[in-house]
């Protein structure tokens, strides 16, 4: 027995003892307010005495709806430290993925900002499980629904005590922003703080670190570098949306020494004709992810940003590999090794390893693998692979190969899965918007190459018999029915499609057929 045992801290301590500790070092900046540790700490602290005041117990869910700004992280602490569990949505997501994320996580309680709320508003009668007196508005007001500011301040600013455990559910984040049957990604508290552990040493997080979120805060991307900064007791920045020139303008007057974009962030960046003339010289550490950096655009990165580029290959659900910037040059198509403490291997199709070289789908395991996803054993059962000891390993529905030092290399998607600008697209959600059309009789939905976004969706349709629908007037159909970052680039009419002798469209040939025809096609969506 250790004399001076005591249990590890998970997340919630953690920022109470930075509060305690680093006191007056900022913690969050937020356009031109700065929050102490102490001060952020404190205001954390009163949003979870309020959720207790309005009947939050211990691994109840909580949605938040909020644009990107002090409060949200506020909202998503205070959530943590009353015990709750925060259920981050993506604001573009349409109205019924809204409601049906909101019934599937049995969420009591919902904290939404600007229009945000007036959508919540509207929806309430759909959101069952939500109490009725726990609408928190930021930045709006609404009969019926408590005011962020005066809320939260009329709580006291002690540390609330939910005596949580390892097992405890931290958020749940939703692998599908959609109209289907959606998935809940859930994080214990312990998973989590190991994650953000073993991240923030892979891209090199510190005390000192400055961290630009440009991103949604409810995407897995802004949790990476707002949870390894403030593990470091470091600073965030809060970027309210993201536009090139004003990040180059934040970069340089904030002194930004870290953060995390995906492709065509960087992209967009480097197309700023002036882009030389901003002092980036604070830059220590950017990450790119969400979907594969091509070997030319990561070369001119490293090359014109001057600093550490470090991508990461990852899934929500836990498996991750990060490519070290001193392995760049030699290993650029590559997107490394998994953090230290897990473990990657590559299946054939008979589900048994493959030599290196080989390609085959990704599996991986470790501790910072999810709990699971939320309520579906069927989904949890498919995701699992188990080997000759026994151990469950995650499946990735990723294609990919080891070379001959280990460094994973990404081949293809096992599914239908549409990475565009870093946000996961469902291909099939759309597809049942479009089948919505009286005319539409068949629909295939592929991801076709961006200069702007790397993939976006192509709809390819089959009129039904004697209809003559105009593309252009079905793309504006489709597209009023999904959510902003689903709409499609374009839709293609066609006789038919290819299908297996099983009656299965054949994606892969659709993918090939329009590859090159689309391929300098930039999107407007």
């Amino acid at each position: 027995m250790n004399w001076f045992e005591a249990p590890a801290p998970l997340f919630p301590e953690i920022i109470a003892l930075h509060g305690k500790w680093l006191g007056d070092k900022p913690a969050v900046v937020d356009g031109e307010r700065v929050l102490s540790w102490r001060e952020f700490d404190a205001r954390s602290n009163r949003v979870a005495h309020g959720l207790q005041q309005l009947g939050l117990r211990r691994g109840e869910r909580v949605l938040v709806l909020m644009h990107n700004s002090a409060e949200m992280l506020e909202a998503i602490w205070g959530i943590l430290k009353a015990g709750g569990v925060a259920v981050p949505l993506n604001l573009s997501i349409p109205d019924d993925a809204v409601v049906a994320m909101a019934t599937d996580s049995e969420a009591v309680a919902a904290v939404a900002s600007g229009d945000q709320c007036a959508r919540l508003e509207a929806l309430r009668p759909r959101l069952g499980t939500v109490r009725t007196g726990a609408f928190v508005a930021h930045e709006a007001t609404l009969p019926g629904w408590h005011e962020f500011g005066a809320w939260r301040d009329a709580q006291p600013a002690r540390a609330p005590q939910p005596a949580l455990g390892d097992d405890d559910e931290c958020n749940i984040i939703y692998s599908s922003g959609t109209t289907g049957l959606p998935k809940g990604i859930v994080h214990t508290h312990r998973r989590r703080l190991d994650w953000a552990y073993d991240l923030a040493i892979a891209l090199r997080y510190h005390g000192g670190a400055r961290t630009l979120c440009s991103l949604g805060l409810y995407s897995n991307i802004s949790w990476v570098g707002f949870l390894c900064t403030m593990l470091a007791g470091g600073t965030v920045v809060v970027m309210r949306a993201f536009e090139p020139r004003a990040l180059l303008e934040t970069v340089q007057r904030e002194r930004i020494t870290h953060g995390a974009m995906v492709p065509v962030q960087f992209q967009r960046l480097l197309e700023l004709p002036d882009f030389d003339r901003y002092d980036l010289g604070s830059l220590r550490s950017l990450m790119c992810c969400g979907s594969p950096l091509g070997p030319a655009l990561k070369a001119e990165v490293i090359r014109r940003l001057g600093c550490e580029l470090i991508e990461l290959y990852g899934l929500t659900e836990g498996v991750i590999t990060t490519l070290a910037p001193e392995d760049v040059e030699r290993k650029l198509a590559s997107v490394g090794k998994p953090l230290p403490g897990t473990d990657l291997r590559i299946l054939g199709p008979d589900d048994r390893e493959v030599a290196a070289g080989e390609s085959g789908e990704i599996v991986g395991r470790g501790r910072i693998v999810m709990a699971g996803y939320h309520a579906r054993p069927d989904a949890n059962a498919e995701a699992t692979w188990t080997d000759e000891h026994g151990r469950r390993w995650l499946r990735t529905g990723d294609v990919g190969r080891l070379d001959e030092e280990g460094f994973l290399y990404i081949v293809d998607r096992k599914k239908d899965l549409i990475l565009s600008g870093g946000q996961n697209i469902y291909p099939a959600d759309i597809e049942i918007a479009a089948l919505r059309h009286p005319d539409v009789a068949e629909v295939a939905v592929i991801g076709v190459a961006s200069e702007r976004w790397g993939e976006t969706p192509l709809a390819v349709i089959v009129p039904r018999s004697g209809a003559a629908p105009d593309a252009a007037e079905l793309t504006a159909w489709i597209n009023e029915r999904v959510g902003r970052q689903q709409r499609v680039t374009a839709v293609v009419l066609r006789d038919s499609l290819p299908r297996n002798p099983n009656g299965k469209i054949l994606k892969r040939e659709l993918r090939a057929e329009y590859a090159a025809g689309w391929a300098s096609q930039r999107s407007t969506s």
